[in-house]
């Protein structure tokens, strides 16, 4: 029986890994099920924003009249937008050739299962057939997730989409006619939002009382309220049963509410209802790997999992499943496989970004309102709207109209930032600034020069880490949208600061 060095599975942040383990040319396997490149690359974020874009356009060339021009969109040439897509999901195959030559790596192509301790098959994909058994010193999981199916009575015999298969032989020859999106979280509202801009009669179903429920309460409804000029959104409404009718997808739902049931029908169907884990794939408890309740794969502040020598990263350990994310966990990964023991780092995600492409965009960094009080912070918040800056009038925003996009920030009673959320156009580039200042200051003296542990956010030597100091002293291009965020910090209002003694009568 093959022992490998290193065994990684996944093929998507886990190369980052694995790259390394070549370069030092130890003996290498990689386990991978689906094309080379993993979620993002190949069904996830990548195509996905090359059909967003396009979306984004149709959607300004409809918002320019309320700047006095008006647009016409004269034709949209799916084939052409599709070619484009499929440019970059075929990238896998350029991958999958490059890794053939690697000297010192063997490449499993089927779902592989742990058998024993460090012990693995490999089944092929297709006909489930043994291609591949044997061991390895140190093994990193970075196997993905992919679509939670939910338990609705009579889908399985219903041809359905979902992100995977959307990427691969269920990619539609044109923009479907209707569609019932299932769900009401990111890939749900960019899905929405692209074939709503594309003329499809889109149907958004989601059983929780508004949309992207990780976002505040007031993001979910300016989106609810943007989505509902295009589309039907359906709150509180639970998928029950699917059937199939003179060529339409019947989906009955009850309201969570309620309990009244009604049927909707569309030409198509798109399961977005969230993310599920592949650990029940891999079979880890045979190799002594724990999940949570959720069966993620449960993993340390060193992404160890409870193995020894077995690691885990990226949307297989269940937590913020972004790319940017993963990457970020491969580097420390790697640092903690091929480093000295003592120089081990730990993960931080006080400050994980993300943003959702649709229409309005929304960008996103820490804790919402909820979770900053839910946490014990005393806290301040600002809301600015676009309407209220120079830039955001000359775009069409005013003041009082239901698209007027806005930032909000959560800084606690020291200005320490906990948390910024923007809604409306350019909102993931007007975040990331709040990301670098909630990772600044770390350390007082230079990085190289350093010799302690990683320090966590919240006990950072410098006076102003991680606060928004740096912008109050700081100038903002005028005119321009970074006075939404810049100026923010002059909205400020106390929202449960518990005022001493002192500070009361001063």
């Amino acid at each position: 029986m093959e022992t490998y060095d290193i065994i990684v599975i996944g093929s998507g942040v886990g190369l980052s890994v694995l790259n390394v383990g070549i370069q030092m040319g130890m003996k290498c396997a990689l386990v991978e099920n689906t094309k080379m490149g993993g979620t993002c690359l190949t069904r996830g974020c990548i195509p996905s924003k090359v059909l967003v874009y396009p979306s984004d356009l149709i959607r300004e060339s409809q918002h320019a009249k309320k700047v006095g021009i008006k647009f016409n969109v004269e034709n949209i040439d799916w084939d052409l937008i599709a070619e484009r897509m499929w440019s970059q999901i075929d990238e896998s195959k350029m991958m999958d050739k490059g890794l053939s030559t690697v000297p010192n790596l063997k490449v499993y192509k089927g779902v592989g299962e742990f058998v024993g301790d460090y012990e693995m098959i490999v089944r092929d994909t297709k006909n489930g057939k043994e291609i591949g058994h044997f061991k390895g010193e140190r093994f990193v999981i970075a196997s993905g997730a992919r679509s939670f199916i939910p338990p609705i009575h009579g889908i399985e015999d219903v041809d359905y989409i979902t992100n995977e298969n959307f990427f691969g032989d269920k990619f539609p020859k044109s923009p479907w006619k209707s569609l019932i999106i299932i769900g009401g979280g990111v890939i749900a509202a960019e899905f929405a939002h692209i074939f709503s801009a594309m003329g499809t009669e889109v149907t958004i179903v989601e059983m929780l009382p508004r949309l992207v429920i990780t976002e505040e309460p007031e993001i979910s409804q300016l989106l609810e309220k943007s989505f509902s000029k295009h589309m039907t959104v359906l709150l509180d409404e639970k998928a029950i049963k699917v059937y199939e009718k003179k060529k339409q997808k019947v989906v009955l739902l009850k309201n969570t509410q309620t309990g009244k049931e009604k049927e909707i029908a569309a030409e198509e169907i798109l399961i977005a209802a969230g993310r599920r884990s592949n650990a029940d794939l891999l079979k880890v408890e045979n190799t002594g790997v724990e999940t949570d309740e959720r069966d993620w794969i449960k993993s340390n502040e060193y992404l160890e999992t409870s193995k020894k020598n077995i690691w885990c990263i990226g949307d297989a350990n269940g937590l913020y499943q972004f790319r940017h994310k993963a990457n970020y966990e491969a580097e420390i990964c790697t640092n903690n496989i091929f480093g000295p023991e003592d120089q081990k780092r730990s993960v931080e995600y006080s400050a994980v970004p993300w943003a959702i492409f649709t229409y309005p965009q929304i960008g996103h960094v820490g804790m919402t309102q909820a979770e900053a009080i839910e946490k014990g912070h005393e806290i301040y918040v600002a809301i600015k709207n676009y309407s209220t800056i120079a830039k955001g009038f000359a775009m069409g925003y005013e003041t009082g109209e239901e698209d007027d996009g806005f930032v909000k920030l959560i800084v606690d009673k020291s200005y320490r930032i906990l948390g910024a959320h923007v809604i409306g156009p350019h909102a993931a580039l007007l975040v990331q600034p709040f990301v670098y200042l909630m990772n600044s200051g770390f350390t007082c003296s230079l990085p190289e020069l350093r010799e302690e542990k990683d320090i966590p956010n919240v006990q950072r030597a410098c006076p102003e880490a991680g606060s928004f100091m740096p912008i109050y002293h700081s100038m903002v291009i005028h005119p321009s949208l970074n006075e939404v965020t810049g100026w923010a910090i002059g909205n400020l209002k106390p929202i449960n600061i518990k005022m001493s003694h002192h500070e009361h009568h001063s």
